[in-house]
């Protein structure tokens, strides 16, 4: 793709008469940099140079839309094959173990977990991964957005990264996210002990046509898993970690403790007394009704 890439920029140069010199000062770049470009050597190009390819040679777009293809040849194979799952998903279920989910992370937040990655080459790198998984999160702002339930470790609200200021912003944004519809967030607590996905995390996907893919993923590895008995052993993992997790509302309960507490956490209710406090919601007016292991019966979806 970064061929591809290359190659389009040259012809559309060759026929606007500029010369790599040229076509760098009007993009603010050098020449050479034009030359790694088109002969696909080099640091890919970033998401803000390939607009100013695309506007500098009249490319209508081409260029851009060509751009995401060209950022995925950096990762793996099975690392774009469910980037591009995740994108035609319309049910998504996750379990993070570390840190808050892509899809949820604020900018800061997202910079901080990027910035730490051992295949960052170079700042300019770090800024168009910012910005592609910022770009990611505008689906879920589309009529079209899928279906979002996230179970977080305990771990992922209390670790502090980029800071406790970057940190309550990011608690912040997860309590106003899951006051969408579209959006359920839950806590799976310390006391829970051990489970099937400790290291590690986990997402299943819903396509379209009801067929589900899993995605189990590691510190330094990732493991795409489609066959369809597999899969459905990973989606009862999730089904049991969904109901081990604090209920919706008793979670958001804890994650404003923490932001609010910051390096003294919350408290933690014990299981008997989170019983109580689950039915006590349940009956409050205007409460998310749940039936077993925190799901939310079905009910109509208004319209976006």
């Amino acid at each position: 793709m970064a061929a591809l890439f290359g190659t389009r920029v040259r012809r559309l140069r060759t026929a606007a008469g500029l010369t790599q010199a040229e076509l760098g000062a009007r993009t603010h770049v050098v020449g050479t940099r034009i030359t790694q470009i088109e002969r696909a050597s080099g640091a890919k190009p970033t998401l803000e140079l390939a607009r100013a390819l695309d506007a500098a040679l009249g490319a209508e777009d081409l260029l851009v839309e060509l751009w995401p293809y060209v950022y995925r040849e950096a990762f793996p194979d099975w690392s774009r094959k469910f980037m591009e799952y995740a994108e035609r998903a319309v049910d998504v279920r996750e379990y993070a173990a570390h840190v808050v989910p892509g899809l949820l992370q604020t900018e800061a937040y997202a910079r901080a977990v990027l910035k730490v990655g051992r295949t960052l080459a170079s700042e300019e790198q770090l800024e168009e991964r910012v910005n592609a998984r910022m770009g990611r999160q505008k689906r879920l702002g589309t009529p079209d957005r899928p279906e979002l339930w996230v179970v977080l470790d305990e771990a992922v609200i209390r670790r502090p990264v980029g800071g406790w200021p970057v940190m309550c912003e990011q608690l912040e944004w997860l309590l106003g996210t899951a006051k969408e519809f579209h959006t359920t967030v839950q806590v799976l607590p310390f006391d829970q002990g051990e489970h099937e996905v400790m290291g590690g995390s986990l997402t299943v996907l819903t396509l379209s046509d009801g067929s589900e893919v899993a995605y189990a993923e590691g510190a330094h590895y990732g493991q795409l898993i489609e066959d369809p008995d597999e899969v459905r052993r990973f989606s009862l993992t999730y089904d049991r970690l969904r109901a081990a997790a604090l209920p919706p509302l008793m979670s958001l309960d804890m994650i404003r403790s923490v932001r609010e507490d910051n390096h003294h956490g919350a408290k933690v209710p014990s299981r008997s007394e989170r019983r109580r406090l689950a039915q006590e919601q349940l009956q409050q007016p205007g409460g998310r009704q749940l039936r077993g292991g925190g799901r939310r019966v079905p009910g109509r979806r208004p319209r976006p």
